[in-house]
């Protein structure tokens, strides 16, 4: 869940960093855009500066031959009336231009224009310089007045606006990110609980409905095909046991036959012995399918794991076992009185897997030890023994490598035993977590940790 509002928090972080950037680009643009106004039209060339420059140029006879050139090179003409409103020198003065003006016409086009011509004027002590610009260059307002309040206002006006935008756009960023996991979080839940094999229902209205209806329906497909493949291997484990223990039955009796010949009765222990390994495999494929789809009520109560170590070794001594292997027990102190609440039976069923691999693999004999540890919160049950070990390559094979009953792959190759998956479910359905440890020639190490 955290890593879907992660792929969520992301996306909207990108539409945001989005805006901004878009926004940036803006301004970029409106600087390309307006450059020639901030360089030009309020440059050098300004009417402000112009004014300022062709002022300084007059003199009693008229005006400086670099004055007239820089107007002229820029489309600019010019008249200077004295206080009578005459003109007492012009440059470049259209037809439609008057020569003399009245304090009225003054009046009127000192913030305005002459004939549609954009005028500045600049007012000196002998008259009153008026710079003309070409039509359509400037727009003047005539009643440019602004109340003081207002323009002192205007800068906290527009920091106020941008941080209530600011603010809204955060609120909609937060708001549709709520909204996207409140929606979608049932779904990846029900994803995520599909993913693990377990059945689920998901009820979603609205425009996620329809995704919730096909979770469904895949849900009860894979169901009923679970429910198929585990009432197969249940049929077929059923099916099994009455032939085999007819062949196990003649074999005991054939084997026991002091009338029969010596090689006869060799023969029957092999078969009995490899009837006694098919039906522990049915016993553990049965069981593994029923953990696997969860058909195995498990009978958990609270006992204390030594109790359960002690039992069993008890039991496989008194069933009998090679001299060439030894069972030891080691309990650490403090866990002695360890209790977990688990199914007693199934974790009898772990460590004798564990123990029969130990025996398997080493038919020259070895040392077992059963460990017991109280660490923290959890529990560690190790069986271990001293024989051959195992080889990095098929370290790596058991642990990386699934099981047939796992793989969709037909290979032989993939196959392992099956006495390790059904502890590895045992401890899983445990909460817990098994991990195997070897070294060629330096034995192997099997960990079941519980959580208390």
């Amino acid at each position: 869940m955290k890593s879907f509002g992660a792929y969520i928090s992301k996306h909207l972080a990108s539409f945001t960093a989005f805006i901004l950037m878009l926004l940036f680009i803006n301004g970029v643009i409106f600087g390309m855009t307006f450059h020639k106004t901030f360089t030009v039209d309020y440059g050098e060339n300004s009417p402000h500066i112009m004014l300022e420059m062709t002022a300084a140029a007059i003199s009693q006879t008229g005006i400086s031959e670099e004055a007239k050139q820089k107007l002229h090179q820029n489309n600019i003409w010019a008249i200077y009336l004295d206080q009578n409103g005459q003109s007492l020198w012009s440059i470049d003065l259209p037809e439609e231009v008057p020569e003399s003006y009245t304090i009225q016409d003054v009046a009127l086009f000192s913030k305005g224009y002459i004939a549609d011509y954009p005028v500045f004027v600049w007012n000196t002590d002998d008259g009153l310089l008026v710079l003309g610009y070409p039509k359509g260059s400037y727009t003047k307002l005539t009643s440019n007045y602004y109340s003081v309040r207002s323009i002192k206002t205007l800068p906290f006006f527009i920091i106020g606006m941008l941080a209530t935008d600011l603010l809204l756009l955060f609120g909609a960023y937060y708001h549709s990110k709520r909204k996207i996991l409140r929606n979608t979080e049932p779904i990846v839940a029900t994803v995520e609980t599909l993913s693990n094999g377990k059945p689920i229902s998901l009820r979603v209205r609205g425009e996620l409905s329809g995704i919730a209806e096909s979770l469904n329906k895949a849900s009860r497909i894979l169901s009923k095909q679970n429910q198929a493949r585990a009432n197969w291997i249940s049929g077929v484990s059923h099916d099994i046991r009455t032939p085999l223990s007819i062949i196990m039955g003649y074999a005991e009796k054939m084997a026991g036959d002091k009338s029969a010949s010596c090689s006869i009765r060799e023969q029957a222990k092999i078969v009995r012995k490899q009837s006694n390994t098919i039906k522990e495999l049915v016993q553990d494929l049965n069981l593994v399918s029923q953990l696997e789809y969860e058909m195995q009520p498990l009978h958990k109560e609270e006992v204390r794991l030594s109790k359960i170590i002690r039992s069993y070794v008890a039991e496989l001594l008194n069933a009998g076992i090679s001299e060439t292997y030894t069972i030891e027990i080691d309990i650490v102190p403090g866990a002695e009185t360890a209790v977990l609440e688990c199914d007693a039976r199934l974790i009898s069923r772990a460590v004798n897997n564990l123990v029969q691999n130990s025996i398997k693999h080493n038919p020259q004999g070895c040392e077992i030890r059963i460990i017991l540890e109280d660490v923290e919160n959890f529990l560690l049950l190790t069986v271990a023994d001293n024989g051959v070990g195992l080889s990095p390559e098929k370290l790596h094979e058991l642990e990386e490598k699934p099981h047939y009953m796992e793989s969709t792959d037909d290979r032989l190759d993939l196959r392992h035993g099956l006495g390790l998956i059904l502890v590895r479910q045992i401890v899983e359905a445990h909460n817990g977590l098994m991990t195997i440890e070897s070294t060629l020639q330096h034995g192997c190490k099997t960990v079941m940790n519980f959580p208390k």
